[in-house]
């Protein structure tokens, strides 16, 4: 079914589901055959953990936004060196909780740093590598946040005002609007039976296709 690995990444905000989603895509994929190794950004290796622990924890709350872009690229070098390249070149389907597109988002867009700060560090880190196909959970800001609320308690990011996240929301439908063939928008909004409907829709015609 399946000619060469998938890269496939998750995006999306605070309590846009992106869980039940990604449990969804590992069922989908399993059910074909195939052993997809699931990871999570920032993380998935012990370096990547323990940046993540400093990037959400509140202990630095008034961290620069230089600063913090640069240890999520840290994070990414680690993961891809560790975990994901190794993984594709043994022809392993990746699937991942965020990436890139989160950084352009939060970062560029939330921190206001613009995607043209981003844009180097990408390029550098990445040489080249993106997702092939990245589903994007759209949410309104307001009904994520409360999704969130019920989960747990607010990591620093989650903490952060409303207009943060306007403009992270804003950065994720630019990208998406600009790059439709690799990113999927999904109303995140609708009910999660819905949702999962659509993305494995969406996985059984793309891979078919390349099958």
């Amino acid at each position: 079914m399946q000619a060469r690995p998938w890269f496939i990444t998750v995006e999306g905000l605070e309590g846009a589901g992106k869980t039940s989603c990604l449990a969804s895509i590992e069922h989908y994929l399993q059910a074909r055959g195939m052993s997809p190794l699931m990871t999570r950004e920032p993380g998935g290796t012990p370096l990547g953990e323990t940046l993540r622990e400093l990037l959400l924890g509140s202990e630095h709350a008034d961290m620069d936004p230089d600063a913090e872009t640069l240890l999520v690229f840290a994070a990414r070098a680690e993961h891809l060196a560790k975990v994901i390249r190794p993984a594709l070149a043994a022809g392993r389907t990746v699937v991942c909780d965020r990436f890139t597109d989160a950084t352009y988002a939060y970062q560029g867009g939330g921190r206001e740093l613009g995607a043209a700060r981003i844009q180097p560090l990408e390029d550098w880190v990445q040489q080249g590598l993106k997702p092939d196909l990245t589903f994007y959970l759209d949410v309104p800001i307001q009904l994520g946040l409360e999704r969130a609320g019920q989960r747990s308690a607010p990591d620093r990011f989650e903490q952060e005002r409303v207009d943060f996240f306007e403009r992270t929301r804003a950065m994720y439908r630019q990208r998406a609007a600009e790059l439709q063939q690799r990113i999927i928008t999904i109303d995140a909004s609708q009910p999660v039976k819905v949702v999962r409907a659509t993305i494995l829709a969406t996985l059984e015609q793309r891979l078919h296709a390349t099958g």
